[in-house]
């Protein structure tokens, strides 16, 4: 039997608070606006749907809080599933929600080829090039997403105390950069509240909008949930985790509604309101095309750009880290279970960190620069069913465990938190034309054969424990 190893206890709460805030908040908080938000549902139904969301996962962050207390080991959902309901459910679990953690870690790493691209003059586009799926790759690029993913993980091996702080320094530069540009507009005299309306986007009911954005939150806000992944390594009480994870999604849900609402109030020169500037959008290009962007520029000039670039580069940063930290400690404890291979499960000799699933992580995130974000973003869609079906299991696994102890407040969020995923799922599953949120037919196509694979996986590794568990003669 493999003998269960330690991480080490060097984590604190601010670190902890940064670890999560750095996984919500990526590179798609800073598009997103003129992406998704301001199209579907405007400004204000985006603030109405993000305080909606933030809710529904302070709701399941309560489920979270109660098993971290009970098990404050490596692992989150995998432990808590696997506690309640056993291997099966554990895998199944894990599988999804490890795709998840596993995806975001190259999309932040090729978002540095976009902070060239639309602040760098593509200063980055250099050597050999080639086209995949529509999205034109560089030799460049490619060598800087594979130079931040080597360092990263060199700087996850050394040591969790290394990493937290760096992490808190990052998190601290994307809410400094976001905090100038929102004190900019706020005393701007060009800059006004008239600006925001009409507060819908015009020709899409503000049900259906604010619905849109709403299924969007288990990927939004994916990312408190790595909290309970460092469980083991806490310096502190896991009762704090509570104040933690609301804390961060408050912050995540703030930072999305500030970028949200200064890149609508602040309209272009020739466009009478930020809808007309959202139905041009798909024919411009250049800072145009990007609007949180050219709100920083209109606001501040070069320095607006800069402020929101090093902001950007602290959210990309923090993402890879804070990914790079939750899925190599999901996978060291599905090895502990035995549900992987113990290599797995080896801790560095040395800096006590899970090394051989952080390499892991490294080996695939490298594939990822090769094919694009064209691709990659197939996969990537595919997160919030992940971290969806993680929400529904923590729920369930904490409403089975209050049931028998008859603790009624996790009972009660135990339901919503369970019910809430379950409408996540369908709102991403099932197309529903008036909706528009549900996946693409590519991200379907990648669930299929995810599900596939998980499907081979898990009988080949079966075999594998029922032959290593049968007597010997």
């Amino acid at each position: 039997m493999m003998e269960k190893q330690r991480l080490e206890k060097k984590l604190s709460p601010l670190n902890v608070w940064s670890l999560a805030l750095g996984c919500i908040i990526g590179w798609g908080a800073f598009v997103m606006p003129g992406n998704t938000f301001l199209g579907n549902a405007g400004p204000l139904g985006t603030t109405i749907a993000m305080g909606v969301a933030a809710l529904i996962m302070i709701v399941i962050a309560y489920n979270y809080n109660y098993m971290i207390n009970k098990y404050p080991i490596a692992g989150g959902e995998f432990t808590y599933t696997y506690q309640a309901f056993g291997e099966k459910h554990a895998f199944v679990c894990s599988w999804f929600l490890g795709l998840s953690y596993l995806a975001i870690v190259p999309l932040n790493a090729t978002a540095l080829a976009l902070i060239g691209r639309s602040l760098m003059n593509n200063v980055f586009q250099v050597g050999f090039h080639y086209n995949v799926v529509g999205y034109d790759i560089y030799l460049g690029e490619i060598l800087l997403a594979v130079a931040a993913l080597l360092l990263f993980a060199f700087l996850s091996i050394r040591g969790v105390k290394i990493t937290g702080v760096f992490q808190t320094g990052l998190v601290f530069a994307l809410v400094g950069g976001v905090l100038i540009v929102t004190v900019a507009a706020i005393v701007n005299p060009s800059v006004a509240f008239r600006n925001l309306s009409p507060g819908f986007y015009p020709g899409v009911s503000p049900l259906a909008g604010v619905l849109a954005v709403i299924a969007v939150a288990p990927w939004a806000f994916v990312g408190f949930d790595t909290i309970p992944q460092a469980a083991e390594e806490f310096n502190f009480s896991a009762k704090k985790t509570k104040l933690i994870m609301v804390l961060s999604i408050l912050f995540g849900a703030a930072v999305y509604v500030i970028l949200n609402t200064v890149t609508a109030m602040v309209i272009p020169e020739g466009y009478e309101s930020w809808a007309a500037y959202m139905d041009d959008l798909p024919n411009l290009s250049g800072l145009l095309s990007l609007p949180t962007f050219h709100a920083g520029y209109q606001l501040l000039g070069s320095a607006g750009l800069v402020f929101l670039g090093i902001a950007v580069l602290g959210a990309i940063l923090s993402g890879i880290i804070g990914f790079y930290m939750a899925t190599s400690r999901l996978l060291y404890s599905m090895a502990q279970e035995k549900v992987l291979p113990s290599w797995f499960g080896t801790l560095h000799a040395k800096h006590k960190t899970p090394a051989h699933a952080i390499l892991f992580v490294l080996l695939i995130a490298l594939i990822a620069p090769f094919f694009g974000r064209t691709a990659l973003g197939w996969i990537v869609d595919m997160s919030s069913i992940g971290a969806a079906i993680g929400y529904g299991y923590t729920s369930l696994a904490a409403l089975k465990f209050a049931k028998r102890e008859g603790n009624r407040r996790i009972l009660f969020t135990g339901v919503l938190g369970t019910l809430f995923s379950l409408v996540f799922c369908v709102l991403l599953l099932v197309p529903i034309p008036m909706f528009h949120c549900s996946l693409g037919r590519e991200s379907y196509i990648c669930l299929l054969i995810w599900i596939a694979l998980g499907i081979v996986f898990y009988l080949r590794s079966a075999k594998k424990r029922k032959a290593a568990a049968k007597p010997k003669d």
